[in-house]
């Protein structure tokens, strides 16, 4: 079963989505900041999996530019790169299953206790 969340990429800090002022929204290319963010990708059509150490990513491309982009996540390290990417990138992360926006620089606040250890080990690669 798949983990849905969404990227925002927004001037505006999100703290409730029902609170969203989509004014503050930019459109980006996502896609391609995912596709080139990531090594192993199958391509099929306008279908994409990225592929990682113990987890998936997959997504939809889109024809235009858009601000902000459903993901499918199977595997918890599929958020912890997320995280780290979405921290670069200055996005915002919106978890469907907590209805509720993740806490970026303290992701252990929703639950995600394994996140620094998670980091740790990828900074020491």
């Amino acid at each position: 079963m798949s983990w849905d969340i969404i990227l925002f990429n927004s001037k505006q800090k999100i703290e409730s989505v029902a609170e969203l002022d989509k004014e503050q929204l930019v459109p980006i290319d996502f896609s391609s900041i995912l596709e080139k963010s990531f090594d192993n990708i199958v391509k099929d059509e306008n279908h994409r999996e990225i592929k990682g150490k113990d987890f998936s990513i997959d997504f939809f491309t889109d024809d235009k530019l858009v601000s902000n982009k459903m993901l499918s996540l199977y595997g918890e390290n599929g958020l912890f790169e997320l995280i780290e990417l979405a921290k670069k990138q200055d996005w915002q992360i919106f978890d469907t299953g907590l209805g509720s926006m993740i806490d970026l620089e303290n992701p252990e606040n929703n639950g995600y206790e394994n996140h620094r250890k998670y980091v740790e080990q990828l900074m020491k690669k």
